[in-house]
């Protein structure tokens, strides 16, 4: 798929290339970046960023297999990073994280928001799903406040540089946002 551009009140959700290599290094120097996201190498060095921005998100949009966004603001700043990619015929799982200094101001929730009506209108994605380390209340904040359903706690359920680790997991479906969905859904009745 040729990558997409989204638009929300206060942001441009567009795939990052080259020329975003040295906003996207400068974020993710950040400590707790590199302690809860369990794809960023520790140290992040600027090949990471560089194999980032040119080959594994234009990678993910030529093979319908991740679909990466930046998050810029009106001037062009970048205020975080958002995912969706496509774990099973449906099912994607959002990924997300926030430059420090934007944090607190709802960008990833409303980023968050603008994915999920995306992927569940033109991906035909009826279940998105979230995952984080237990203990990363800034990403549970963000899916709960999006509207995620918190469904429990994976044992061992991510591997966090080589340490194998506990994590929450949740989902959207697009009845939750008012969508229908591609297959009829029943739930479980107790």
């Amino acid at each position: 798929m040729e990558p997409v551009t989204l638009t929300t009140d206060r942001l441009l959700l567009r795939t990052v290339g080259p020329d975003d290599t040295e906003a996207v290094y400068r974020a993710a120097q950040d400590p707790d970046m590199q302690r809860w996201i369990s794809q960023f190498p520790s140290p992040y060095l600027r090949e990471h960023a560089e194999g980032f921005t040119g080959r594994m998100v234009p990678d993910g949009w030529a093979c319908d297999s991740m679909y990466t966004f930046g998050l810029f603001l009106p001037g062009g700043e970048l205020a975080g990073m958002l995912a969706v990619t496509m774990r099973a015929l449906g099912v994607g799982e959002v990924g997300f994280w926030a430059v420090r200094e934007h944090r607190g101001r709802g960008y990833v929730t409303e980023a968050t928001l603008a994915a999920a009506r995306w992927a569940f209108t033109a991906l035909c994605v009826d279940r998105l799903e979230w995952r984080a380390e237990v203990g990363n209340a800034a990403s549970r904040a963000v899916a709960e406040r999006a509207g995620f359903t918190v469904e429990g706690t994976l044992r061992s359920g991510v591997n966090n540089k080589g340490v194998r680790r506990d994590c929450w997991v949740g989902s959207l479906l697009p009845s939750d946002l008012g969508l229908p969905s591609t297959a009829p859904y029943l739930p479980a009745r107790g």
